[in-house]
This record gives structure tokens, sequence and C-alpha cells, in this order.
């Protein structure tokens, strides 16, 4: 029997009031904040409990975010240890803004660009875990 994948992904528009520097640049604090809803989107998935997202190792910033973009992230369980759970995250942006056309104008990205990635691990305490994973690592 092959083991369970989990995956989620989550795409949302970035807002105006998410840019925090000149240029409606976003910080890379709500790249991660995204990571975070997935991890526990993840957990719920795996366990049937939130667990709780309690680092990162190796987060990388590859390209800006801004105001009005669009960014896809996604996350891929990769290892199920007795109560960690390591998760691979990347961040895409899909649809970008063309303010130097118009205020309203964005252009679907033909290849998504890769803006950020990062590898987390998520604890969920063995008396909360409410499904069973035959082929854990210890």
């Amino acid at each position: 029997m092959a083991e369970q994948e989990y995956v989620s992904t989550l795409r949302v528009r970035v807002s105006e009031k998410d840019a925090h520097y000149g240029g409606n640049l976003v910080n890379g604090a709500y790249m991660l904040s995204l990571f975070g809803d997935i991890a526990t989107e993840l957990a719920i998935l795996c366990d049937g409990d939130e667990g709780l997202l309690v680092g990162y190792e190796g987060i990388e910033f590859l390209a800006p975010l801004y105001a009005g973009d669009f960014v896809e992230a996604t996350g891929r369980i990769t290892k199920i240890g007795r109560t960690s759970r390591r998760i691979e995250f990347e961040a895409r942006k899909v649809i970008t803004v063309r303010r130097d056309v118009s205020d309203s104008a964005a252009d679907v990205l033909v290849e998504p660009l890769l803006i950020g990635k990062a590898v987390g691990t998520t604890v969920v305490k063995r008396e909360q875990q409410r499904k069973e994973h035959p082929g854990e690592q210890y």
C-alpha cells in the first residue's frame, strides 16, 4: 500500500494593506504567514489536529512581491516522525501587477516566478494525533 501524500496549496491576492515598504513592496513575513496557514492545514489533513509550527530552516526570499500580485504557496509533508512533520514550502507569483500600464493592469505569468521557499517543522503531540501513520519514522 502506498503512503499517503499530504499536499496543500493556497492562492491569494496580496492587498494594499500588506504593502510594507516603498513602491508597494511586501515584506517576507507575508510569505511565512502563508506557509504557516499551509502547515496548519497539512497537520489537520495528516493528524486531525492543528499542531504547532515550531520552526523554519533554510528560508530563502528569491524575488519581490508587491501589493496586487497573486501568489500561490504550496507545502508538502516530506517526513512523518513520531510527533514531528517536515514540510517543504514554495511560493510562486502567478499574476503580477502592471502599474506601468495602468492602475488596474495585471499580467498572468506564463511561467510562475519562484519567490521563496523554506523547510519547516510542525509538531503534533502524540495524544492529539487522531490518525495512524504506519510508515512513520522515529
